[in-house]
């Protein structure tokens, strides 16, 4: 599976550690790490990711490769900026979100527009009076998001996501 981890530039320390040990943890578990290839929580995640021994790749947002961090394995060179995000989003089978800012609710809203599962460590909160509440899982723990994204997704690809209610 290929699983985004997304979260800003800049980050807290705690946010920074959670990032490492999830892309350390997708990498144990034998699967692709995605994020947007330059620093703060996506260079921790692919930092995780490539001392574990995985596989990273970095979609970054603009014609060369000058931003990308030192961990990024496969460069996926875009020049379409922000539009990036959604690329992420479309290509992970699932995301998990650490901390963030405005591009990262844009992640989060495009994997939730396409049917992706999307776990959240000390990231936005969706809530409101609209016509739906975003279907985010929310944890504090690298580990737990991992696992759960990887079941989400295991689940998504075996229908749709969220799955359909039961009962009355």
């Amino acid at each position: 599976m290929i699983i985004a981890v997304i979260g800003g530039d800049s980050a807290p320390v705690r946010a920074l550690q959670h990032a490492e040990a999830v892309g350390r943890e997708i990498a144990s578990r034998g699967h692709v790490l995605i994020c947007g290839g330059r620093g703060g929580v996506m260079e921790a995640a692919c930092r995780g990711a490539a001392n574990a021994g995985g596989i990273t790749i970095g979609v970054l947002p603009d014609s060369d490769r000058s931003e990308m961090n030192s961990y990024v394995q496969i460069p996926i060179v875009s020049g379409i900026g922000r539009a990036r995000n959604l690329t992420i989003a479309l290509t992970a089978d699932a995301l998990i979100a650490v901390d963030g800012g405005y591009g990262t609710l844009s992640e989060i809203a495009f994997a939730l527009q396409h049917g992706k599962p999307v776990a959240g460590i000390d990231t936005w909160r969706i809530e409101g009076d609209g016509p739906e509440v975003a279907p985010i899982f929310r944890t504090s723990s690298p580990l737990e998001a991992v696992a759960w994204a990887i079941e989400a997704a295991g689940n998504c690809l075996a229908g749709p996501y969220p799955p359909a209610e039961t009962g009355v």
